[in-house]
């Protein structure tokens, strides 16, 4: 199964042959785990890697419910996920960005903006999409005083504890991405910066059982970053197309406040409230003061990091277009010709007086008395 055109042939173990056949590779390895569920030596062990560990058997008034909690095994899901992801982005890659690429002829430098672009949207769009049908099948829309209630919420759903390690995955792919996809030395700062932000936050929804408060700002978060990069993707289609940047400003503003509005709401009013604020390794509560405080200053400080980032490119960019209109006027004014100034009966031309027209005017003849 190939996914990327093979223009040239490169040595086996070699840095290019591993970039040009690493999502084949690793659809051999996903293959050699799934074989594994057919023997029953091995049935055990790549059980462990495809389905979600840690269930437990609840009796509830709808009836016999399986819940889940977090351990190391999932570390093991998490990796076979990780493989999933990466022939994920190597088939949107190769059957939807690089067609429509090819259509555009953008530069380089665009090229690779579109493709994360791209890559970005489709996921963000799922996770969205997702983490609202999460929200709203488990009441958590319906009934905000549950993002707090009843803490801790170690046991969870086969669909939230799915929808994490998913996350985790995504996020730990995209560091071996940055190899796969050759990106430039100077892009690699950036990239890192913004996937550590996103894996310390969902590691510790995940780990402190924030879960419930996890997926309310994941979705309000991956809403806003889709709006982002939909509108760079209809920019690269169409650079005169700047509408959409307009609205997801003003997106971006309200996202950072509702997500500070949440996050005070659970965290520091409804959890505080609560009457075990003990810590329980065994019970998973984390419910005390210096975490709840902790996890506050994580949340606020990359939100006002993102919106000081946000307001400081507004206003450069504010600057530039200034001192770009006040540069134009400057020209239009150095370019303007001036009227040369005439005589009303004409001009002068070696010495002749010459008409408007050209001609010499004639003389008139006096009359003899």
């Amino acid at each position: 199964m190939a996914f990327r055109r093979r223009n040239k042939s490169y040595p086996f173990f070699s840095q290019e042959f591993l970039i040009q056949n690493h999502a084949d590779i690793v659809f051999s390895l996903v293959i050699f785990i799934l074989i594994g569920l057919m023997f029953e030596a091995t049935a055990k062990t790549a059980i462990l890697f495809i389905q979600p560990q840690y269930n437990i058997s609840t009796l509830t008034p709808d009836g016999e419910v399986s819940l889940y909690h977090y351990g190391w095994k999932d570390c093991a899901t998490v990796l076979f996920y990780l493989f999933i992801t990466i022939i994920l982005h190597a088939v949107v890659q190769e059957y939807i960005l690089d067609k429509v690429n090819r259509r555009l002829h953008l530069s380089k430098s665009k090229n690779t903006k579109f493709n994360e672009s791209g890559q970005l949207c489709v996921f963000y769009l799922v996770s969205s999409f997702w983490s609202l049908y999460i929200l709203a099948t488990e009441g958590y829309l319906l009934h905000p005083s549950s993002l707090w209630e009843n803490y801790p919420h170690s046991h969870l759903r086969f669909q939230v504890k799915f929808f994490y390690l998913t996350q985790l995955a995504y996020w730990f792919h995209a560091l071996p991405e940055l190899y796969f996809q050759k990106v430039r030395k100077e892009e690699i700062p950036r990239q890192l910066k913004y996937i550590g932000l996103y894996l310390s936050h969902i590691l510790a929804a995940y780990l402190l059982n924030f879960t419930r408060v996890g997926l309310v700002l994941l979705f309000l978060q991956y809403l806003s970053e889709m709006g982002f990069h939909l509108s760079r993707l209809f920019y690269f289609i169409d650079e005169t197309h700047h509408k959409m940047f307009d609205m997801w400003s003003v997106g971006f503003v309200l996202t950072r406040m509702v997500i500070l509005t949440v996050m005070f709401l659970a965290v520091g009013f409804g959890l505080a409230r609560s009457e075990n604020q003990m810590l329980d390794w065994e019970m998973g509560n984390f419910n005390t003061l210096s975490i709840r405080l902790l996890v506050l200053l994580l949340v606020c400080s990359t939100q006002s990091w993102l919106l000081w980032k946000f307001f400081r490119f507004q206003l450069r960019r504010t600057r530039e277009y200034r001192l770009e209109q006040a540069r134009k006027r400057a020209a239009a004014k150095q370019q303007t010709p001036r009227a040369p100034k005439r005589d009303s009966v004409g001009h002068h031309e070696n010495g002749v007086l010459k008409a408007e027209n050209g001609t010499s005017p004639r003389l008139k003849k006096l009359k003899s008395p």
